[in-house]
Order: structure tokens, then sequence, then C-alpha cells
């Protein structure tokens, strides 16, 4: 009888870690469970934290920053969301199974990604003009689209535009090649353009509010730096610019913890030449900084090869080797080189 009831609790266990794994972000409204009041619950969605996950991603100093919520109250609520398990460790393996990746559209490209590009992080595709960033971000927001043993997502895109490249007809296109409805892929496509740093910023408050209410499986920022190189000029703002553009890219992470989708931004670059290069001509390098680099989980470069070829190369990655591989542009989007 005791080894019978040891194994069936033991089974009760198993189930309940596999329906926490499965689990996605807790909305906020369940603090009102753990004794917050619903006032107080509204003016933290007010604030744009409209998860327990973005209370607990939300440093302390910030939380006291939201009108009509006091220390004491701003404490209560930081341990009614460790109440609800958020701030819970769990075994690697597991956080790792979470994680899903979505293809490209190239499977040569996909094989130096070991999949496509990965759920919970930020990827950064850096590269001169006509290089294919764009390209590649319409590509994947059919692509996320798809099923799981697909290759996709099973969930929506949201485009943030910054540059004014976006174009709905592209995606009818690329969704043609993958057998889907032109009318459900732009349905499942959220779209918004940028017009300044401060409003691209603003921007991710609403991101958040809709990724509560449906799957999101993409979040594409084309260009991230684009209205910084306009908005901050010269040396005298350069502090001011990396400052903003570093809290920018940290709510960036935060909705890639928070709700599992894959962060895609594209950046621009700047030619530079130093006495080394003076002979092999100007090195293209990324703008942003350090700050850049140290927020994007995985660096991709692209540049233009002959005709419609293009080269991808994986300069920085916590699980990728560097390597290369060649796509090409086509009417259908990303597509493998047709030698």
């Amino acid at each position: 009888m005791a080894a019978a009831a040891a194994a069936q609790q033991q089974q009760k266990m198993a189930e309940q870690e596999e329906a926490e794994m499965q689990h996605g972000p807790v909305p906020i409204e369940q603090l009102q469970a753990s004794g917050i009041a619903a006032l107080d619950v509204k003016k933290l969605k007010d604030a744009g934290l409209c998860t327990v996950e973005s209370v607990a991603y939300t440093p302390r100093k910030d939380l006291l920053q939201i009108k009509g919520i006091s220390e004491a109250k701003v404490d209560k609520i930081i341990e009614a969301a460790g109440s609800l398990g958020v701030y819970k460790c769990q075994p690697a393996p597991r956080q790792r199974l979470e994680i899903i990746q979505i293809t490209s559209g190239s499977r040569e490209l996909d094989s130096i990604l070991e999949g496509g590009i990965e759920t919970g992080s930020i990827t950064e595709i850096y590269g001169e003009f006509r290089s294919g960033k764009t390209q590649l971000c319409h590509t994947l927001c059919v692509t996320c689209q798809l099923p799981l043993d697909q290759g996709g997502g099973e969930g929506k895109a949201l485009y943030i535009d910054a540059e004014g490249t976006f174009r709905p007809q592209r995606l009818l296109q690329i969704a043609d090649r993958f057998g889907l409805n032109g009318a459900d892929v732009l349905e499942n496509v959220a779209y918004a353009r940028a017009y300044n740093t401060d409003h691209q910023s603003r921007l991710l408050l609403e991101a958040a509010s809709m990724m509560v209410e449906a799957r999101f499986a993409l979040m594409i920022v084309d260009s991230a730096t684009a209205l910084y190189r306009t908005d901050f000029s010269g040396r005298g703002e350069l502090s001011a610019r990396q400052m903003h553009l570093a809290k920018f890219l940290r709510s960036l992470q935060k909705l890639a913890d928070e709700f599992g989708v894959a962060v895609v931004i594209t950046n621009q670059v700047v030619a530079q030449v130093d006495g080394s290069a003076m002979f092999a001509g100007p090195q293209i390098k990324p703008i942003g900084g350090n700050i850049m680099a140290h927020a994007s989980t995985t660096r991709l470069a692209l540049r233009k090869g002959r005709g419609e070829e293009r080269i991808c190369k994986v300069i920085s990655s916590p699980c990728l080797a560097e390597a290369e591989a060649r796509f090409q542009i086509s009417p259908e989007g990303v597509t493998d080189v047709k030698d």
C-alpha cells in the first residue's frame, strides 16, 4: 500500500511538473489571489506590466515609480509574484526544451543556425543596404506561422518598422510558397511604424499587452538603430543615446523571456577605415557599439554575393560555431541558392 501510494504521489508530481513546463506567462490578474488589490493590479497593467513575469523582471526602483504604488505595496507585490513561482529555478535541460527554432526558408542557412532562429533570445542581423535583412524578416513573418513539424512556431508575428520598408504584398508571395492562405497570414502579422526612439520604446508596452491575449512566436524590429542615428547627434549625445538604446534592448529581452518569442532586430552598419586596412578598403562595422554587441544573443552578418546570392556569417553565439552559408532572395522570399 505504501509503495503504491508513493508511486501515485510521484506520478502526480511528474504531471504537475509537466504542466508547469507547458504553462505560459501568468496574467497579472493572478496577483489578486495572493492578496493584491484590483486597483493596484490595474495600476501595474497601466504601467505596461501585463504578466506576473513582467513584475519579476522589473527592478524594484522602477516599481516604486508607478504612481499610487507605495513602498509597502511594492514589497507585497514582489512577495506575491514569488508565491506564484516566477522566481523558481528549474533544471537547465528543461529550460532548453522550451526553445524552438523558426526556419529561415533556406536549408543551408538553417544548417549553420542548427534549425533556425531561436526563440527566447535576441538575434541581430546586420549588413549593408540590399544585403537581405528586410527580406529575411519578411520570410520569418510567414514561417513563424507554420506548424512546429515544418520548422514554424505556430504563432503570430509583430513587426515594428522604423524605416518604412515593410510590404504586405511580399508576405502574400511568400505565403503561396508554403501553401498558406494569404489573408490569414496578413491577419496574423501585427504591424506598427515607429517614428522616433521614444515612440519605438512605447510600442513595446503595446506589444506586451497583445502578447498576453494571443500566442506570438516572433517579434521583429527593422531597424532597431535607424532612429537613434537621427534622434541623437554628435559626441555630446553619445552617452544619452547608448543609455536609451540599452534600455530598449533590455525591454526586448524581457519580452523574449516573458513570452518565449524570437526577437529579431536588424542593424545598420558604418564604413570604417583604419591604418591596418588602408589598402584593403573600408571595413564594415555594425553601429551600437558594445551595448548592441552584449545585448544580442546571436549576431549574424549579411553581405552581398553574386547576383541574387547572399552570404550569412555567424559572428557570435553561445551555441553556434562560426560558419557561413549561402542563400538567395527570390519572389518567394529567402531560399537556397540555385546553382
